[in-house]
């Protein structure tokens, strides 16, 4: 497939940012033949390392600080998701009237893999994973790209491409594309989030719609049944629609049966297939069963075999800081969700246990209110301990949803406190409805300090 260029030879490109992806543009854009100015304002050893390789590349490249004059000369600038449009760089390139678009963007126009794109509020990193997973299961050559596993622009680099990629987008970059198209689209849920990059949830929702602007001449839409907000920005959207549920039947599309079993139909009017048994499936929650049935019904979309769907959902083993069982020690569970860094998300990980929890809520606020946590708290939670920056807007929500809410410092003495409080048969659940940036670099490295706590006053190497 001939897509069109991103810019004409020997155009001048800007790329903002210098992580994984930015560097892997940079590059893609310099064997394009432009000429490439790449920066990122942070300049820690990651972004010392990307300038290092760019420059031996013969890349104009420089971590710290960027440099206005060479940026507002591009022809094309290429952006960071990290990098938000009310940022100051963004707000020059914008008013200097300089095309932007995303790195998904820029590798997209140099790309031969068919498009399975993902998106939602909440899960997709485990949906894209999940659906790539039931594609090699399968034997069909598809890797999952985007905000998880490789860039997009290191795959187009590389002179062997997959049939197909699954690519996670986040709204930060659906916000950026331009011509970028998914043959098979999935939006999994959605939910208040990032408000402190949006105005409002309307500017946020708009950004998610964009997916059904970017799609192929007859698109396969996998939208949650159960997600009114979902149904409602997919209106409108051309192309063939197929529904997933928890919590009904579903015409064309999979849902759960009421012997416990995942069931496909793709055909109006065929008899139900028999998918799955919940059994089959190692993930926590019931979120985690709609990411599921989402990502069975765009491998199957994509040619996967639904007799292998059962096999390859009992060998996926899910994915880190993700209701990640961290050890079980005296009867008590505890459990990394470090990943939950919305409110949705946290209620999420509240919900998925049949057992008390106590809750480690806290990092910096996000601009979303922490009653939806407390209503779910009720009956479920005994115990929250609020930790970081966002501690003293948590405690006042929590106070009349559960029997104790402490305050702690850090999350070495959360951990601590969450052990004094823990009675066997607890979850403790770290599901932090918050940002990691007051005390950590992402989240990851949350989940990991989270894990060496635990494993330190356990006295465990890990497992349950």
């Amino acid at each position: 497939m001939i897509r069109a260029a991103a810019f004409d030879a020997g155009a001048r490109v800007a790329v903002l940012g210098l992580g994984v992806s930015g560097t892997a543009a940079a590059r893609l854009a310099r064997r394009q033949n432009a000429e490439v100015y790449a920066s990122d304002r942070a300049s820690g050893s990651a972004q010392r390392e990307s300038v290092d390789l760019l420059r031996g590349l013969g890349i104009d490249a420089e971590a710290g600080r960027h440099d206005m004059e060479k940026i507002l000369a591009s022809d094309l600038v290429v952006t960071s998701p990290g990098i938000g449009p009310f940022s100051e760089v963004r707000q020059a390139v914008t008013r200097a009237g300089i095309p932007t678009i995303a790195e998904v963007e820029l590798a997209y126009r140099s790309l031969r893999s068919r498009v399975i794109g993902i998106t939602g509020t909440n899960g997709k990193t485990t949906a894209t994973q999940l659906t790539t997973h039931l594609l090699a299961s399968s034997g069909i050559d598809a890797e999952a790209v985007g905000n998880v596993g490789r860039p997009l622009s290191e795959c187009a680099l590389s002179d062997r491409q997959p049939d197909w990629v699954v690519v996670e987008l986040s709204s930060f970059q659906l916000a950026d594309l331009v011509e970028f198209e998914t043959e098979i689209g999935v939006l999994l849920n959605l939910a208040p989030d990032h408000l402190d990059r949006y105005r409002d949830l309307d500017s946020y929702y708009a950004d998610k719609a964009r997916l059904f602007e970017r799609a192929s001449e007859n698109p396969a839409w996998v939208l949650n049944a159960d997600d009114a907000a979902v149904l409602r920005l997919a209106e409108g959207a051309s192309g063939r629609r197929y529904l997933f549920s928890t919590e009904q039947e579903i015409e064309i599309g999979a849902w759960v049966g009421s012997e416990r079993t995942l069931l496909g139909r793709m055909e109006p009017h065929s008899a139900p297939r028999r998918w799955a048994s919940l059994e089959d499936l190692g993930l926590l929650g019931r979120h985690n069963l709609a990411n599921a049935l989402a990502a069975c019904v765009a491998a199957v979309l994509a040619g996967a075999d639904p007799d292998r769907i059962p096999a390859a959902l009992r060998s996926f083993e899910g994915l880190p800081h993700r209701l990640q069982a961290v050890v079980e020690r005296s009867g008590v569970l505890w459990v990394d969700d470090s990943k939950a860094t919305n409110v949705a998300a946290a209620v999420a990980a509240v919900t998925a246990f049949d057992r008390p929890v106590i809750l480690l809520l806290g990092g910096r606020h996000k601009g979303q209110p922490y009653d939806a946590i407390a209503d779910a708290a009720q009956g479920r939670v005994r115990a929250v301990i609020a930790f970081g920056e966002a501690a003293p807007l948590i405690v006042p929500a929590m106070k009349d949803a559960v029997e104790s809410v402490i305050t702690e410092s850090g999350l070495d003495a959360a951990v601590r406190t969450a052990s004094d409080l823990a009675r066997a048969g607890d979850v403790v659940l770290l599901a932090p409805a918050c940002s990691s940036y007051d005390m950590f670099p992402n989240y990851a490295a949350r989940g990991r300090a989270f894990e060496a706590a635990v494993l330190a006053l356990t006295g465990s190497g890990g497992g349950s």
